[in-house]
């Protein structure tokens, strides 16, 4: 997988470098400071993935990412950052990044979420999870309603908390996405949530969710 490296600040980008470079299929392809030298980068070299810090100085990581979808990029994003807030990390998503990461992350924490993203898996930070439950569900939510819940609707459930998209859980669990669908309305149904990002919330929630066991290779 060729990673591009977008950070302002050098002393991040030569750790990510000493990092991946252990990594047998993972090759740093190039790395910028900026959105404009990204923007370069991004078509000369075509990366499988770009990892970009949220604050680029005075820029957003956000805006190189959309710049860069209307010029045709077609790799997956993963987002860099310090921050633990939660309105910051919903406007990532709503954006459909690949990868929503800690700088505060262990190695083995980053080579896993790169990992995961590779696999064709999406990455949040379970810190960042935690948040968005404090945020948006109060009081905590318990795990009594699952016991409504078919098993293949657990399975669904689980699914959903890891990030899959219905075409993915309907390929994973050898369904069709028309089933997925049903299976979600359920779910929706039975545990008295509004939308799907509850529903993905609900899962961590509750512990359903264990990220470095329950993903599929």
């Amino acid at each position: 997988m060729k990673i591009l490296l977008v950070d302002d600040q050098v002393i991040i980008r030569r750790g990510l470098i000493s990092i991946l470079s252990l990594q047998n299929t993972m090759e740093v392809s190039g790395e910028a400071s900026n959105k404009q030298e990204a923007l370069l980068l991004i078509q000369r070299e075509k990366p499988d993935l770009v990892i970009v810090d949220f604050h680029l100085g005075k820029e957003c990581g956000l805006d190189l990412i959309t710049e860069a979808r209307q010029i045709g990029c077609t790799c997956k994003f993963a987002i860099l950052t310090y921050s633990k807030d939660p309105i910051s990390f919903e406007r990532a998503k709503a954006m459909d990044v690949d990868g929503y990461i800690s700088l505060n992350s262990h190695p083995e924490e980053l080579i896993y979420a790169f990992q995961m993203i590779q696999k064709g898996r999406k990455y949040y930070d379970p810190d960042i999870i935690d948040l968005l439950v404090q945020s948006h569900m109060k009081p905590r939510m318990d795990n009594s309603r699952v016991a409504l819940l078919t098993s293949k609707e657990r399975e669904v459930l689980q699914k959903i908390g890891l990030g899959f998209s219905n075409k993915q859980i309907a390929k994973n669990l050898f369904i069709t996405e028309n089933t997925v669908k049903k299976h979600v309305s359920q779910v929706l149904t039975k545990l008295d949530l509004g939308d799907r990002t509850q529903v993905a919330l609900y899962a961590n929630e509750t512990g359903l969710v264990q990220y470095k066991h329950d993903v599929p290779i």
